[in-house]
């Protein structure tokens, strides 16, 4: 007979054979069962994507690819947002204020806006603005929002919208296109550092000897300079991932006076505009800028008739048919006196986006912002913007936010 110990022994290891089986089971069980996992400090174990969360995950076949979102991926959220979301992302808006307690960080939490522009208004240092950046961004994360666009613009020195950050010089003190291509990488590294994702620069207008309205913003008055310039800019601010947008389309260096001051006339006909300004956005585009800023000057190809930027045949057909541009077209400020004289701001907002703007932009005030989105809105939704066009301008939107990195 065995002895009382060796049955003891048994018994102890069919015991621990019994519970250690009943545990990995219960582990196995748990695996299986995903939702049964707990959190960890209230946080999901695994975060996912802007766009995994907005496009569902194939239940069945293959898996998903991972890395950024593919192009059927925008397409599929362009499908799937309400038209009230798609109408905010094509606005990129100016505000007054410099902390979270702007009027601006609420209608971000309500409305999924495009992008804000920032001004000198809004910039302290660089502390503040990192705070504020931050804010814009942790809006949209909390309210499953799109990114925004965040941007300013840089033209150089005394013409920065946030004084004391780079570029220090202005492009017509910069002795070539490799100086400019230095100052722009910095820009580049120092706004995005700060939470600042893209420019409304380079200025890519051709000047006259004897003067531009747009005065030292304009690096020279020789085509294949500011072409060698444009190319030099774009390919260091893609080089460190900051968005930028060639200004001002189809060129302003001829302007009689700036759209800022007023009506502005180019009295340059399209051959001419060809062999100076187009060169320069020409080369601009071929180095692969993401955006273009259209100009509210009024041009002999239309007889002087609307600015530049309401315009269909400047707007659509030589840019995206003359030039093969795809990216992102986006209005100069609508609330300029270039526009104002003639328009209110929510016409020339449904103007600018049936001509083939992208986006639109309007510095202020917040009640022109509102009442802009309400036309573009309406309009969207009795066809006077066809759906096509509205999904169209929001594709390039979304694809150019996923090229950059604020989806995916």
């Amino acid at each position: 007979m065995p002895s009382r110990l060796g049955v003891a022994l048994v018994a102890l290891v069919a015991l621990a054979s019994a519970t250690f089986g009943a545990v990995l089971g219960a582990r196995e069980g748990d695996e299986g069962d995903r939702g049964a996992l707990p959190e960890r400090a209230g946080r999901p174990l695994q975060q996912t994507s802007f766009l995994a969360e907005i496009v569902p995950v194939r239940r069945r076949g293959r898996p998903a690819p991972s890395g950024p979102p593919t192009a059927r991926d925008v397409a599929d959220l362009v499908r799937r947002m309400a038209v009230e979301r798609k109408v905010a992302q094509l606005f990129l808006v100016g505000f007054r204020g410099t902390d979270a307690s702007a009027e601006i960080f609420r209608r971000l939490d309500r409305l999924d806006l495009g992008g804000l522009v920032l001004d000198r208004q809004n910039y302290t240092d660089p502390a503040q603005l990192t705070e504020l950046t931050g804010e814009a961004a942790a809006i949209a994360q909390r309210r499953g929002h799109v990114p925004p666009w965040v941007l300013a613009a840089q033209d150089g020195a005394e013409f920065n919208a946030l004084p004391g950050l780079p570029p220090p010089s202005v492009p017509a003190d910069l002795r070539s296109a490799e100086e400019a291509r230095a100052e722009a990488s910095e820009t580049a590294a120092t706004l995005r550092g700060l939470g600042v994702n893209g420019v409304l620069d380079p200025v890519v207008d051709v000047g006259f000897e004897s003067g531009t309205a747009l005065g030292a913003r304009v690096y020279s008055d020789e085509a294949d300079e500011v072409a060698a310039y444009a190319d030099a800019v774009v390919h260091a601010f893609r080089d460190k991932r900051l968005f930028g947008a060639a200004k001002h389309f189809p060129g302003l260096g001829a302007a009689d006076q700036s759209t800022q001051l007023g009506p502005a006339s180019v009295g340059l006909d399209l051959d001419a505009l060809r062999d100076r300004d187009l060169v320069a956005f020409g080369a601009a585009i071929g180095a692969g800028v993401p955006a273009v800023v259209l100009s509210h000057a009024l041009y002999p190809m239309n007889d002087f008739t609307a600015p530049a930027s309401l315009t269909r045949s400047i707007a659509t057909d030589l840019l995206r048919r003359g030039l093969g541009f795809a990216g992102v077209a986006i209005t100069d400020d609508l609330a300029d006196p270039a526009i104002t004289t003639s328009y209110s701001i929510p016409d020339a907002a449904v103007r600018a986006i049936r001509a083939g703007a992208d986006m639109v932009y309007v510095s202020g005030a917040a009640g022109d912002q509102q009442a802009a989105y309400e036309a573009v809105l309406r309009a969207a939704q009795d066809g006077a913007i066809p759906r096509r066009r509205l999904d169209e301008a929001l594709r390039r939107v979304l694809a150019a936010k996923r090229d950059y990195g604020l989806i995916g």
